[in-house]
């Protein structure tokens, strides 16, 4: 008799459990609509993120191979004062920054003499004064220098930088690989190539289907170094890239376009703004279909990218040669201005890879490569993105925090605005709430339209 109740009562249960679901079914629309695309929930189309990437075997070899030959005294020490180094680095101060300094610092400093100068030559004083003016904005300028590589500061960056260029440019390939399944480019130009890492990586992508791959450095011992990687550290041997090519210098011709164009830790090396602008509006006309721009996740590499989106989105130029529009592919789900400017403290876009560092003494087994990126594109959006009528994609950019029965997703959202979302499977549907758990920071997170979440403004 007792076993007989337990058995009622567990069906009740269980048509308990079934009639929830249909209203929560009711309840939310968003669980009816298709975007896993039949997918499972942990590898949804919005999860973009890597696993711990080791560079390819053929690079990680070579690598150490020129590094053990080169024997460069206090490498680890050097390699590591170099990350800080380029860490740390910011844009050196523009010319008309620097006079509006020195003409108020210079106002600032007259009135003050003029109060107690007594009877001091009026010439003398002017010539005090700027000397004050030299001296001060000496102390309080920031010194940018070019950055020039030898063989041996080349070696030296390898050790420090390699794995973890190679790792942030194949995190961020990865996003048009996984959304952009059919695109198949078979023409590459690395502007700023350095070691060579974008052809590695987009070679790690796509394989042989790359045809043609530019390199251009204007550092002749870098892109010696960069070949010598393709040869595995043998002269005699065939690269194991072909079809790569380096120059010091972009192709002239404007008319001449590549499917994938590439800027890694670049435009930080440029002297000014006008150089910047001139360099990615020169990147965009050569892009075919994606421009991807790679930056350190700082806030000086953030506002490189900023800066880069708008002279693409909004600078208008003489001569057109390809009328198709330009639009935000990643990270940014909008094209307005970056909410994460508008914040005080400013906070900068960035996301995060893990990697294996080259196996040198004073490396860890894993690190985590933090950076900014932007990708343009010329491209329509594909047929699985168009669609999933009704799902928006918000973009997270922080780690996602796991509780029980709700995930705090913080998101960039499509409307331009900063989000924090806590996401239930009652509120937001038992599809949204395992995608939220199953997400990290720098995917994307489905967001139905019509349904009103338990969201706060960041900036609040």
């Amino acid at each position: 008799m007792a076993s007989r109740s337990y058995g009622v009562l567990c069906q009740r249960a269980v048509v308990v459990k079934i009639l929830s679901r249909g209203m929560s079914a009711a309840a939310h629309p968003q669980s009816q609509v298709d975007f896993l695309k039949g997918e499972p929930h942990r590898k949804h189309p919005g999860v973009t993120n890597l696993k711990t990437l080791r560079l390819p075997d053929e690079l990680q070899t070579a690598a150490r191979s020129i590094i053990h030959r080169a024997q460069v005294t206090r490498l680890t020490d050097r390699s590591r004062s170099l990350t800080n180094f380029l860490w740390s680095r910011k844009r050196a101060v523009e010319d008309s920054t620097l006079r509006q300094k020195a003409v108020s610092l210079e106002k600032e400093l007259w009135e003050k003499a003029m109060e107690t100068r007594g009877e001091m030559d009026e010439q003398l004083l002017g010539d005090r004064i700027r000397k004050k003016v030299f001296s001060e904005l000496r102390k309080t300028t920031y010194h940018w220098t070019t950055m020039k590589y030898d063989e041996e500061l080349g070696v030296v960056y390898m050790a420090a930088r390699l794995a973890g260029g190679y790792a942030a440019v194949r995190r961020a390939i990865n996003e048009i690989k996984k959304r952009d399944p059919s695109f198949a480019p078979q023409s590459l130009l690395d502007f700023g190539s350095g070691l060579g890492t974008v052809a590695w990586a987009s070679h790690s992508c796509w394989g042989d289907t790359l045809k043609e791959m530019v390199c251009v450095d204007s550092s002749g011992p870098m892109n010696i170094l960069a070949e010598r990687l393709l040869k595995g550290d043998d002269e005699r041997a065939e690269p194991h890239i072909k079809q790569v090519y380096f120059r010091q210098f972009l192709p002239v011709s404007p008319k001449v376009q590549f499917d994938l164009v590439a800027a890694a830790f670049t435009l930080s090396e440029l002297l000014n703004v006008k150089d910047r602008e001139e360099a990615v509006l020169t990147l965009w006309r050569k892009t075919s279909s994606y421009l991807v721009l790679v930056e350190n996740g700082t806030k000086e590499g953030h506002r490189l990218l900023m800066e880069a989106r708008d002279t693409v989105l909004k600078k208008q130029e003489k001569t057109v040669h390809d009328t198709r529009p330009a639009s935000v592919f990643a990270p940014c789900p909008h094209e307005r201005a970056c909410p994460k400017m508008t914040l005080e403290p400013i906070t900068p876009c960035n996301f995060q890879q893990m990697y294996h560092p080259l196996s040198l003494p004073g490396h860890h087994d894993r690190q985590a490569e933090k950076f900014s990126y932007l990708i343009l594109t010329r491209t329509e959006p594909s047929e699985a993105e168009a669609e999933a009528e009704g799902v928006d994609w918000a973009r997270l950019t922080a780690p996602v925090q796991r509780r029980t029965r709700h995930v705090h997703c913080r998101m960039c959202c499509p409307d331009g605005q900063l989000q924090h979302l806590v996401v239930t499977a009652r509120k937001h549907s038992r599809d949204v709430y395992r995608c939220a758990r199953s997400s990290d920071w720098g995917d994307q997170l489905p967001i139905i339209q019509g349904v009103d979440g338990d969201a706060q403004s960041e900036s609040q």
